[in-house]
């Protein structure tokens, strides 16, 4: 027999309930989509050199009907540091997540735990690369870098962390772009309708070894893939610190080339052989790249169907950029412009107006600071380094916003011999000191390398084509810069007086 409840009872419920209803409905859902390694230049919205071969139509509608960021950077190109900033809002030095060795536990999953403390249902899906257990309502993550095919994923609810696995392929050959994507479908399908949902749904594509889903084989076959000047020429790029550094399409670097990776006949002559390696590359590379864009527009067309595309914001970044073949390198790390920016687009009906691009320098720490007051708090936590781009996505310039971004690469000679170094970059400018020096980077090599200063002037050479830093009338411009980078890292607490091998390279090699 079921009880009376008192009127008053109800009444006073009612009052509490349907004020907390009414705010979680008048709250936007947020899906915030990154993909790995996938390079500004290779989105059509950027307008690069393989705009031209529409690589990304759904990134590109949603660029259209949102904010382009122009100049986004990451602030160590590489993937566990990346996302480790993006949990967290700080910079490498300040969570400890230096190279791809680095972990960050529950507690410090700060993003995760702001998002669901503002009312959100969370969920944290595909490739998560921060070794501990996601501190979100519901994770699917892979296991490390995971598989492109048949991927298996560590699912919250089936089983004890880092022993709930799950195989959500069998027999045929499914993707794990494709995957990814049938995992968030479902946990949309699934979710707690009482609550905006903040989905953090990470692709593993485009990171190599760029194996694409069996249908776009034949994508871009009968096409030749642009290259840039760069792979070929190089008249003053570089540096004692980088030459011979870094691994290259062609055979520059006998220990690990592109044609080792794309099977490229040896005996080839050299020319044959990096442009048969770089076409090869490339076609890999887009062919992945289409499978994320074409996973993007079954989520979009998802939430179209459920009337939430209009409520929901919808961000897409990369954790970094990525070399393409210029000047003859692979892979990322590199303060060079192709692997230190990312793409950053944003669209938030009824408040950023469509088809707008910002000129200003912003970087992944931003980025944590930004989901949470979009998600409704009111100021960013004084352990977020970061800053909040919600006044630019309403068409504001935040004033003193910064007009320099740090970088800083840690995992010295590793895997693809590049230098640990640091620098920073400006709207005209950008200097990096390759100081050479392992330090207390887990997974760094211990040899150390040659150092050395590089400066590019952006306005007249943003292919960074030319190493202006011995000559004489960029004097005073490297004087300035080297004062801003040394407050730069002072105000970010990465104080080289921490390293008394650094501080011998520098007293050497400052000047």
């Amino acid at each position: 027999m079921a009880r009376h409840i008192p009127t008053r009872l109800l009444s006073f419920v009612a009052a509490i309930v349907t004020p907390l209803i009414t705010m979680a409905a008048s709250k936007p859902n947020i899906l915030f989509m990154m993909s790995d390694d996938h390079a500004a230049h290779a989105i059509g919205a950027y307008g690069g050199r393989l705009a031209a071969l529409n690589p990304t139509p759904h990134i590109d509608r949603l660029a259209n009907d949102g904010m382009l960021f122009e100049n986004a950077f990451c602030v160590n190109s590489i993937c566990t540091p990346s996302r480790a900033t993006l949990i967290t809002g700080q910079y490498s030095h300040v969570n400890g997540v230096t190279t791809l060795n680095g972990r960050i536990e529950p507690k410090r999953q700060f993003l995760a735990h702001l998002m669901r403390e503002a009312g959100y249902q969370t969920a944290m899906i595909g490739k998560w690369h921060l070794k501990e257990e996601p501190a979100f309502d519901y994770y699917s993550v892979l296991p490390g870098q995971g598989s492109y095919f048949n991927p298996i994923l560590r699912e919250k609810g089936a089983g004890n962390w880092p022993n709930n696995t799950k195989r959500y392929a069998g027999y045929d050959s499914n993707h794990s772009s494709d995957v990814v994507t049938d995992l968030s479908l479902r946990w949309l399908k699934d979710r707690d309708p009482s609550k905006p949902f903040f989905l953090m749904h990470h692709f593993k594509a485009p990171h190599d070894n760029f194996e694409n889903a069996e249908r776009y084989d034949w994508l871009y076959q009968d096409q030749a893939i642009p290259e840039p000047e760069s792979l070929w020429r190089t008249p003053n790029h570089g540096s004692i610190a980088t030459d011979g550094m870094g691994t290259s399409i062609g055979k520059r670097n006998t220990r690990r080339n592109m044609g080792h990776h794309m099977f490229v006949d040896r005996d080839l002559d050299d020319a044959t052989y990096k442009r048969t390696a770089y076409q090869r590359y490339l076609k890999k590379y887009l062919r992945t790249v289409r499978g994320v864009d074409d996973n993007i527009g079954r989520l979009v067309e998802s939430l179209k169907e459920a009337g939430e595309f209009q409520n929901t914001i919808i961000i897409y970044t990369s954790d970094q950029g990525f070399m393409l073949g210029e000047h003859d390198y692979i892979d990322k790390r590199w303060m060079y412009e192709e692997s230190h920016r990312v793409p950053l687009i944003v669209r938030y009906p009824g408040v950023v107006r469509a088809g707008s691009r910002s000129p200003l320098l912003v970087n992944n720490s931003d980025l944590a600071p930004t989901l949470i007051q979009l998600g409704g708090h009111p100021t960013v936590p004084d352990y977020m380094q970061g800053s909040s781009l919600l006044p630019i996505l309403k068409g504001q310039t935040p004033k003193n916003w910064r007009t320099a971004t740090y970088y800083r690469y840690w995992m010295h000679m590793a895997h693809h011999d590049n230098p640990a170094h640091y620098g920073i970059r400006t709207r005209d400018y950008k200097l990096i000191f390759f100081y050479g020096l392992p330090l207390d980077a887990p997974g760094a090599q211990p040899t150390p390398t040659q150092p050395g200063w590089e400066l590019y002037d952006l306005r007249h050479d943003p292919h960074e084509m030319e190493n202006v830093y011995h000559q004489p009338s960029y004097r005073l411009v490297t004087a300035e810069l080297k004062r801003q980078l040394l407050e730069l890292k002072d105000e970010l607490g990465d104080r080289d007086e921490k390293y008394p091998a650094l501080m011998k390279v520098r007293e050497r090699f400052w000047d």
